[in-house]
């Protein structure tokens, strides 16, 4: 799509992009899990805690790729893709395939180890898409996580 813009995320597009994130927690059945305030995110964006690649149509954010640099000890400096979301009006336009292809050329940039990232395994269309690319579906890892209040609790 030619109307489309990829540029890097300024903090001034945080809030905007608070908004794709809430959209995203709704998709993913989970909206009560979103604690992350626009205020948060924008100071953790100042504290390049993470970086962020935006599509614009007609400057209306409608997409965005958020990832964050993490360490293999088998790979070295490794980029996560926490999120890639395009607005559900503008998908499968081509603009998740802009955005995922900008992920790439930044973790070839910064000569990353791998890339790594997570999807639902309900999300068909999600699995298909990261099929085109040749992508590794790990089955024998499991994702552990435990929450803020477990955290606090621990």
């Amino acid at each position: 799509m030619e109307d489309i813009i990829i540029r890097p995320a300024t903090v001034a597009d945080t809030r905007n992009m608070w908004h794709l994130i809430h959209e995203l927690a709704v998709y993913e059945r989970a909206p009560e899990e979103l604690i992350l305030t626009k205020e948060q995110l924008a100071e953790d964006f100042e504290n390049n805690h993470f970086f962020a690649f935006l599509a614009f149509k007609n400057q209306i954010l409608v997409g965005m790729a958020l990832g964050y640099y993490m360490y293999s000890t088998w790979k070295g400096l490794s980029v996560y893709l926490e999120d890639l979301v395009v607005n559900e009006q503008y998908r499968r336009n081509g603009i998740g395939k802009m955005l995922f292809d900008k992920v790439l050329e930044y973790a070839k940039e910064k000569n990353a180890g791998k890339l790594v990232w997570q999807v639902l395994d309900w999300n068909t269309p999600a699995i298909e898409f990261y099929k085109k690319y040749n992508a590794e579906f790990a089955k024998e890892w499991i994702t552990c996580k435990l929450t803020q209040e477990q955290i606090r609790n621990s």
